[in-house]
């Protein structure tokens, strides 16, 4: 008998979990359904998700209307495989053992969707290379 493979837990942190993480965290989701086991946090949480983030994802069929910012935890950051942080710089805590990425793309805040398009992109691209790296195979 064979034991289950443990679902690796990834990590999305941002400053305000309103716009990088959200989008990460939601492709994440996305393509890898329950096999990966998927947080985000902000280290200074927005009141609510970029507007514009929510509608560029929305251009592609990921509805993240009903995500809220949260606060980012020792425990979140304790309990997770992968944290990728995306320029939230020292705000981060760091515990040893720990797989750390740091992901610099543009921030979205106070951009239109037609800026924020590229970056979901950028996202989307990278969360592909994460799956790969975790061995966790995707549709094209």
């Amino acid at each position: 008998m064979s034991t289950p493979t443990p679902r690796p837990s990834v990590l999305f942190v941002c400053v305000h979990n309103a716009g990088r993480s959200q989008m990460g965290a939601a492709f994440l989701t996305h393509l890898a359904g329950d096999r990966v086991e998927v947080r985000s946090a902000g280290s200074a949480p927005a009141d609510a998700v970029n507007p514009a983030v929510v509608e560029a994802m929305k251009e592609i069929g990921i509805d993240i209307s009903a995500e809220t910012p949260k606060v980012l935890s020792v425990e979140a950051v304790r309990s997770s495989d992968v944290v990728i942080t995306m320029g939230c710089g020292d705000a981060c805590p760091v515990f040893p053992g720990k797989r750390y990425l740091d992901w610099q793309l543009d921030d979205p805040a106070g951009q239109g969707v037609e800026a924020v398009r590229p970056i979901r992109d950028a996202v989307e691209q990278r969360v592909r290379g994460l799956l790969g790296e975790l061995g966790i195979a995707v549709p094209a």
